[in-house]
């Protein structure tokens, strides 16, 4: 039986964002539209600087939501949380989306990069929570756009364009070697398994750690933008509707 040998991960660049502080987020929500359904559960794990023997330090919080509408079935299956569980445990929406927004918006203010695959889904998502319950967006707590972000499905697409076969969360695992111990789809397990893809992927492309991080997220949005117009370009080949929003990282609609 042979046996594919992994090379040893390249150095990262002297002054890399990937030595600095990460803040990985992840939401589990009743449905897959982030401006149509509600926040169920989040989770934020912060990592901190690299240290010389290559480990971060890291804090996981984890906030459970009363949606205040019915979970369905399909979505409870998915992240497995039910209407009831929530109602009982649940804390009401609008504290929980307080607290997840001030971190995320205090830790893009200091330069930090939060870390979210398919990120325009869950920054979608909390745009659209926040303005339902009459909250200060991110983007009015930033004074500007959101940034930076850094979506490890995005930034896949860009660098390795031709690679065959899916781009679910646990196929890129398996192709940046990140072992993932427990079943994927409770948020702060997500949150772990996509900053240990990002930073396999900043060694991995050294194009990813050598570029500075405003360049990144601009980078990101214009390779967002070209995979969206490609797709639909195909769709519409298929007889299909083209239905890829091609805005980055928030859908178009916000």
């Amino acid at each position: 039986m042979s046996h594919t040998t992994r090379s040893a991960p390249a150095p990262l660049p002297v002054g890399s964002w990937a030595h600095g502080p990460l803040l990985g987020f992840d939401t589990e929500t009743t449905g897959v539209s982030p401006t149509q359904d509600r926040l169920v559960t989040a989770a934020l794990v912060s990592r901190g600087p690299l240290s010389s023997d290559g480990t971060r330090a890291q804090q996981v919080r984890t906030w459970l939501a009363d949606p205040g509408v019915e979970i369905p079935a399909a979505a409870a299956a998915v992240h497995g949380i039910t209407t009831e569980r929530a109602r009982a445990q649940g804390r009401p929406a609008a504290e929980v989306l307080e607290e997840v927004a001030g971190t995320l918006a205090t830790a893009m203010a200091q330069g930090t990069p939060v870390v979210a695959f398919n990120a325009s889904f869950d920054l979608t998502l909390m745009e659209a929570e926040l303005a339902r319950h009459g909250l200060a967006t991110l983007r009015q707590r930033l004074g500007g756009q959101i940034a930076p972000v850094l979506d490890p499905l995005v930034l896949d697409r860009a660098v390795d364009r031709w690679r065959k076969g899916k781009r679910r969360l646990g196929d890129m695992c398996a192709v940046y070697g990140v072992q993932v111990d427990e079943a994927l789809h409770t948020a702060e397990v997500d949150v772990a398994a996509t900053l240990d893809v990002l930073e396999a992927m900043a060694h991995a492309h050294p194009q990813v750690a050598g570029t500075d991080l405003a360049a990144l997220h601009d980078m990101q949005a214009q390779a967002h933008r070209a995979w969206a117009q490609s797709f639909n370009r195909w769709l519409t080949r298929q007889g299909r509707t083209p239905d890829a929003d091609p805005s980055w990282p928030l859908a178009s609609s916000n």
